[in-house]
């Protein structure tokens, strides 16, 4: 009777331990498992954090390092020169703050913006609407958003170039970067250079033509020097410019007593107009002041209205291969 009950029970047991062997293997192998190195994070959350993700990659920036996404998608980006930088690189951003002229976007880039949702201003961007867009990568600019760095990169991670003012193209370098598009942006700006060398050859002698550069704002007259978008690339192609008895590199804000330190060979003016006339009205007044008429440059005819955006606010590669464009017919080169 026992035997017979011994033998009855052991095939039962042993399906019992098959059993509990089966159940804890599962255990061990669940879908909850939070061991990241039994699974690839292809740049998930536990990957980004970690900065050791294959979907992640390391980028410098002027606010330190942040570890961006190998192939970002949805890309915000808080400069006008920034936007630029992007098309330039076949990325549409999902948001991008608005330009400085235009309703939202400047005339040069708007056919290239359809979709994208405006931020508000490069000073103050909307960081409800940019967190409602789910970015997986931010660009800005230390200048304009130092002050919501640490908003930003809560919401996704965030590079940021230095300054606005002076070399445009290391920040388009860095924001190349940052989209893992470091081979094409090089290209995007050796295309820029050699066009400037072309430019440079065909100019020839009349490259030592002193040349002017005046801005008209609400109230306000400028003239504008070498630390500005205008005058970078002038630097670079090597266009002179007249004596000033001022320092200052980036403006000199001047009242109409010295309009004669704008006189040149060549003269081109820009008016910031944001909609309200008041930029407009001080270029009139001041076009029609007796002492713009007797500067020589006026009475020689080589005075040029330019458009404000291409020539200095939106301050991107569009917009400098545009002004270059426009360059070659200044100065009656062929392009």
């Amino acid at each position: 009777m026992h035997s017979l009950s011994f033998r009855w029970k052991m095939p039962a047991l042993l399906a019992l331990i098959l059993t509990l062997s089966v159940w804890l293997a599962g255990c061990g192998s669940s879908p909850g498992n939070s061991n990241p190195a039994s699974s690839p994070s292809n740049g998930s959350a536990a990957g980004a954090a970690s900065g050791k993700s294959e979907g992640t990659r390391k980028i410098k920036h002027a606010m330190g390092e942040s570890d961006v996404p190998a192939s970002p998608k949805k890309v915000v980006i808080l400069t006008n020169e920034g936007t630029e930088a992007l098309l330039s690189l076949g990325m549409k951003p999902v948001g991008a703050v608005k330009s400085f002229t235009g309703n939202p976007w400047y005339d040069h880039i708007k056919a290239d913006m359809q979709g994208v949702q405006p931020l508000g201003e490069e000073s103050q961007p909307n960081l409800e609407l940019i967190a409602s867009l789910k970015p997986d990568l931010i660009i800005g600019n230390k200048l304009r958003q130092e002050k919501i760095y640490e908003q930003l990169k809560a919401i996704a991670p965030t590079v940021m170039s230095e300054t606005l003012r002076g070399e445009w193209k290391t920040n388009y370098l860095l924001y190349a970067d940052a989209l893992n598009k470091k081979a094409e942006g090089e290209k995007v700006i050796a295309a820029f250079d050699k066009r400037i060398d072309d430019f440079k050859q065909k100019a020839g002698d009349k490259l030592n033509q002193t040349v002017s550069v005046v801005r008209f704002m609400a109230g306000k007259t400028r003239i504008y020097k070498q630390d500005t978008f205008t005058g970078v690339i002038f630097n670079q192609i090597g266009i002179k410019r007249p004596a000033s008895p001022s320092k200052e590199t980036f403006a000199d804000e001047i009242n109409k007593e010295r309009l004669p330190e704008a006189d040149a060979d060549m003269l081109f003016y820009f008016t910031y107009e944001t909609g309200d006339g008041n930029g407009s009205k001080q270029e009139q007044e001041w076009l029609n002041d007796p002492l713009w008429k007797n500067l020589k440059v006026v009475k020689n005819n080589k005075v040029y209205k330019v458009n404000d955006a291409i020539w200095n606010t939106a301050g991107g590669v569009k917009a400098a291969n545009l002004m270059l464009d426009e360059l070659f017919q200044f100065y009656g080169v062929k392009a």
